[in-house]
């Protein structure tokens, strides 16, 4: 850490899980690192970065993220590289995401000295969590939440900055059951669909758990008007490859994720020559297309998913069923987003940072 005094004073973690933990096909989420970030937002101005043990904190009855719902956070990974070093794949893109929730929930703004520099640091403090088996990674979950002592529906003037890390195999690895959604809602124009704020994903949860006593893994929602536009699948943007182009809903309605796999695949697909197209999906078209024969590959994206293949989408009245051992175009996106991040081919996008 050099820049704009976030430098953070560091405590460290007396001894290390790592003497009894293998790294090797971890569930997501449950393990985590010695070490956690936190900064605080007081009197306009962020204070007092520290890296401390990972440990419980104690919180106030009254704290406003617990009534109102001011919390936002990211997902990114760090791989260990093919030359033993550690790489972040494009967290500048998530910075300017997360500062775009940010703004949404009105909340204040993370420099990127804060935020870059920070979970750089706590991976060099941790980097012996970092996995070194293929389809494994580091995910960094920085988040931000109104800390005010105050029962009273207005922005909060404190806030706590925290990033954790946790190692991780290979998630979402299975083909996915998917249900078509045409009754709950995930998100509206005008709203926070765009934002990584805690409420959309807690809104989510009833629509998946019905899904799942039908014996689908997650919902593919739909538009709250007429319900029958695409929109996401639970917690991936979605990619349809209809003959031989691939499409993919437009985010102008700012009800749909900017999702950064999102980005990194379209890119890569248009290098590959492919047709790409980012614009209205009815759901009206891909029966069409699958009754046709088109409708070839379907497939989910996502920081923690990679890319995910779709075995059937489902409806109430009907179901669509794909043989994902067929789905050339997905492996090879799943492949070459892996090559990328692992250093296995030249990142000629500069979409990795090196911390080690």
């Amino acid at each position: 850490m050099s820049t704009e005094g976030f430098a953070p004073r560091i405590e460290r973690a007396a001894s290390s899980a790592l003497q009894t933990l293998k790294l090797e096909n971890l569930p997501f989420g449950k393990y985590f690192t010695e070490h956690k970030l936190v900064a605080d937002h007081i009197d306009g101005a962020w204070r007092d970065v520290r890296i401390t043990p990972y440990q419980p904190f104690e919180i106030h009855p009254s704290m406003s993220a617990l009534h109102y719902g001011q919390a936002i956070f990211e997902g990114i990974k760090a791989f260990r590289t093919s030359d033993g070093g550690v790489a972040i794949f494009r967290p500048g893109e998530n910075l300017k995401r997360f500062n775009r929730s940010a703004a949404r929930m009105e909340m204040p703004e993370v420099p990127a000295a804060l935020f870059l520099d920070g979970m750089k640091e706590l991976i060099r403090l941790d980097q012996a969590w970092v996995p070194d088996f293929p389809e494994h990674s580091l995910y960094i979950r920085p988040f931000m939440f109104a800390t005010d002592h105050y029962l009273g529906v207005r922005p909060s003037e404190t806030y706590r900055f925290m990033v954790i890390l946790c190692p991780s195999g290979p998630f979402f690895m299975e083909p996915q059951r998917i249900f078509v959604e045409r009754h709950y809602v995930r998100a509206v124009e005008g709203g926070v669909g765009f934002a990584k704020t805690a409420g959309n994903y807690g809104a989510s949860m009833h629509a998946a758990a019905e899904a799942r006593k039908r014996g689908y893994d997650q919902v593919l929602w739909t538009d709250p008007v007429e319900h029958r536009w695409v929109q996401e699948i639970g917690m991936m943007n979605v990619f349809f490859r209809i003959g031989d182009t691939v499409v993919t809903p437009a985010l102008d309605a700012g009800t749909i994720l900017h999702g950064v796999t999102r980005d990194s695949l379209i890119t890569l697909l248009k290098e590959w020559g492919r047709k790409v197209e980012e614009r209205p999906i009815s759901l009206e078209e891909l029966t069409s297309a699958y009754d046709a024969g088109e409708l070839r590959e379907v497939f989910g994206s996502g920081t923690a998913a990679s890319v995910s293949m779709i075995r059937e989408l489902g409806f109430e009245d009907r179901s669509m069923v794909f043989d994902p051992g067929s789905f050339e175009w997905a492996k090879a996106l799943r492949q070459g987003l892996s090559d990328i991040r692992e250093g296995r081919v030249s990142d000629t996008h500069g979409w990795l940072q090196r911390v080690l």
